[in-house]
């Protein structure tokens, strides 16, 4: 599906690179997600800077086809979640979107100035979970199998590139018919609680020492790097909730420059000069 949407992308552009109709647009914002180390909405502690790129074509004018890639990165931590931080589990993770979808404008924008929309399509997201061990060292998560995925009880291994439903809205001023500055929050409702490489319970230390080593044990359970007086937990114990899928999103500013603005699919210049309506 990555290849899939990555050639619709390309075709997009290839196709739509001497149209009047196309817009090309750019996002910088922030990143964040929620889950099992982070089960807030939205939490600035943490949200990290993201950026992407994009194209607009206009199908109508207020339909559009889009096409985004954006880069960004999501993280949770239990130390600043007060009411997990025995379990003191934490990840970060980077994350590339490549989302194709359509986009509708409540208002036509060629006659509006302030226009709000939504949109929804489908996304092909990679992700990695990874956290620093007690050297500081950066460890790879998924392949520890730390709850015990390919190996036990039919857990099955989580796949590092999966499929998003990404959806949402925003609001676009016009200062003309060729250049829109506007804010947008896209949500990215996943079909995986392993975003932060947490969900259900923990396995038997033993098991997992068998399989995956010493070191899988360590970052499965972490407690004891502020107790020492914690033990691993006994088979079974909670270790996350599989009962919701985890989620990620972008927020922030777009900027959308009409190309080949001078002319429309009839050759006309322009379309209207500027928008006349403030609403």
């Amino acid at each position: 599906m990555k290849y899939i949407l990555t050639n619709i992308f390309i075709f997009i552009v290839l196709f739509s690179a001497t149209a009047q109709n196309l817009h090309l647009s750019f996002f910088a914002g922030f990143s964040n997600y929620q889950g099992d180390l982070q089960d807030k909405g939205f939490t600035l502690q943490e949200s990290h800077p993201a950026v992407g790129l994009g194209i607009l074509y206009e199908l109508t004018e207020k339909f559009y086809a889009r096409a985004n890639v954006n880069f960004g990165k999501i993280s949770g931590d239990d130390k600043k979640v007060s009411k997990n931080a025995v379990r003191n589990l934490s990840f970060a993770s980077p994350v590339t979107d490549i989302h194709a979808g359509l986009e509708y404008h409540i208002l036509n924008i060629y006659e509006h100035r302030l226009v709000p929309y939504v949109f929804a399509g489908i996304s092909y997201f990679s992700f990695n979970p990874s956290a620093k061990d007690t050297l500081g060292r950066t460890i790879y998560l998924q392949p520890l199998s730390t709850e015990g995925q390919g190996f036990y009880q039919g857990r099955k291994k989580y796949q590092l590139g999966q499929l998003a439903i990404p959806f949402g809205g925003g609001i676009k001023f016009a200062f003309n018919d060729n250049v829109q500055l506007g804010f947008e929050i896209g949500m990215r409702k996943t079909n995986t609680d392993y975003l932060d490489d947490v969900s259900t319970t923990y396995i038997d230390r033993l098991v997992l020492l068998a399989n995956r080593g010493q070191q899988a044990v360590n970052m499965a359970f972490r407690g004891n790097e502020l107790n020492v007086g914690l033990v691993y937990p006994s088979d079974g114990t909670q270790r996350g909730s599989a009962k919701s899928k985890d989620w990620y999103y972008f927020s922030g500013i777009t900027l959308s420059i009409r190309l080949n603005g001078n002319r429309d699919d009839a050759g006309r210049v322009n379309k209207t000069g500027c928008p006349t309506n403030i609403y």
